[in-house]
């Protein structure tokens, strides 16, 4: 038995230990059922399930959300307008959210697929210095898709050391 303050009191008997909780106007609860003898609390339990839920609500704001944008192409998209899209893959990518490349097909455009494939790693290779490739490109229904994820700032320190001290 342990009270609200966390000192314990020892072995006693469940109706002991319930008319102790009644008189301090507290809840026992059973903390760990499994153990021998199993260890019940006195706490105020309307007050415990709020801090959970108030503890629950903090660590997922703390959270990061990971956001993932997208960037539409077509095998016929011209050089100058892949270039707007590699920028804007870019400055996503340096925000810290991931890209979602799509390049999509259509009519007989599909059956060229090895001139996509090049298109894709030409953009994977652009990006190579803020970027790297989580997914690679695979075809979803008449889509070739790929995911870059931004590279992580431990790895990037640790290859910036290693040029530092290669001269």
């Amino acid at each position: 038995m342990v009270d609200e303050s966390g000192k314990q009191l020892g072995i006693m008997t469940p109706a002991e230990a319930l008319r102790m909780a009644r008189a301090r106007d507290l809840d026992l609860v059973e903390v760990a059922p499994k153990a021998d003898p199993p260890v019940c609390r006195l706490i105020d339990y309307g007050k415990y399930q709020y801090e959970q839920t108030k503890r629950q609500r903090q660590a997922r704001k703390a959270q990061k959300q990971v956001e993932v944008k997208e960037v539409r192409l077509r095998p016929k998209t011209s050089e100058h307008d892949t270039e707007v899209r590699i920028r804007q893959a870019r400055k996503f990518l340096e925000s810290g959210a991931k890209v979602k490349v799509r390049l999509r097909f259509r009519g007989r455009e599909i059956q060229h697929s090895d001139v996509a494939m090049k298109i894709m790693q030409d953009f994977a290779a652009q990006l190579a210095d803020v970027g790297e490739v989580e997914v690679r490109p695979n075809m979803e229904g008449r889509s070739l898709l790929m995911i870059l994820a931004p590279i992580s700032q431990k790895s990037s320190k640790k290859t910036s050391s290693k040029t530092k001290q290669s001269p």
